[in-house]
């Protein structure tokens, strides 16, 4: 199976950005929402290497169904990398939304736990003058597997243009601890939930066919290079298109001359 290989020096590129945009921005440092996965290992790493520990806050943000070794997990790297880091339990903020809302499943209440973190992250970043760090890579951001203003909602995204796999290859070069790197991928909403479960494919299948599509392939080239069929390509297809929206701003109605998020120039020096 073809998948995505890492490009040399994509460490030095992303380092050099986070770098630059504090300094541009003038804030004090970043908040990163630290959850024991490999996605937030790498980026919480990349961060120190970039401005430094003293600039780095790591929140961890557990609830009543977190995985214990992914806590444990999670304040062994913030303490490995030196930096200071909050614990903020969420069950009682959780179980408050659940007990006022109407038809709150699991999904939705998933949902609930995803904005509540962001959140805190944004609390903590305003108090302390810091820019909020996404921990969403490339394979998620594109089938639009993240939350809409929860774990989509941060200043800047260092491994947004990174598909899973390698962010896998980047954390083995960074010394993410292999625990870390070989767990299955959660993003931690309920008991047992598994990123690749709930997608319903694996994460090398799902790279070996979006690289594809970047690339600007047929479809039945992508099937034969990620070993599956033509059918399951074309969904992933429309999964993307179906996604779009999580991706852009809301729409805005064009009454004006120049409509914000539509033909209104903004300057480089933005976030």
């Amino acid at each position: 199976m073809k998948t995505p290989q890492l490009k040399e020096g994509t460490e030095r590129i992303i380092e050099r950005f986070l770098a630059e945009k504090l300094r541009k921005i003038g804030a004090k440092g970043f908040a990163v929402g630290v959850s024991g996965g490999i996605d937030s290992a790498v980026v919480l790493k990349l961060a120190v290497r970039a401005v430094g520990k003293e600039k780095v806050l790591g929140i961890l943000m557990p609830e009543r169904d977190s995985s214990k070794d992914d806590v444990r997990d999670a304040e062994d790297l913030c303490k490995a990398e030196g930096v200071k880091h909050r614990t903020i339990d969420i069950t009682k903020i959780v179980d408050e939304y659940a007990s006022v809302l109407e038809k709150a499943d699991k999904k939705a209440l998933a949902n609930v736990k995803a904005r509540c973190r962001m959140t805190i992250l944004y609390h903590y970043a305003r108090a302390e003058s810091r820019l909020v760090l996404g921990t969403s890579n490339k394979s998620e951001l594109l089938v639009g597997y993240f939350t809409k203003f929860g774990d989509g909602g941060a200043d800047l995204e260092p491994i947004g243009d990174l598909y899973k796999t390698e962010v896998r290859q980047l954390a083995e070069k960074l010394g993410v601890p292999e625990g870390v790197r070989k767990k299955a991928p959660s993003a931690g909403l309920w008991k047992g939930q598994t990123d690749e479960k709930e997608m319903g494919i694996t994460y090398e299948r799902l790279d070996s066919i979006l690289h594809g599509i970047e690339l600007g392939q047929s479809d039945k080239t992508i099937a034969e290079n990620a070993e599956t069929t033509v059918k399951e390509v074309l969904r992933i297809e429309r999964t993307i298109r179906l996604s779009s929206h999580k991706r852009k701003l809301p729409p805005v109605v064009k009454v004006g001359i120049r409509t914000p998020g539509l033909d209104w120039r903004e300057g480089d020096e933005d976030i």
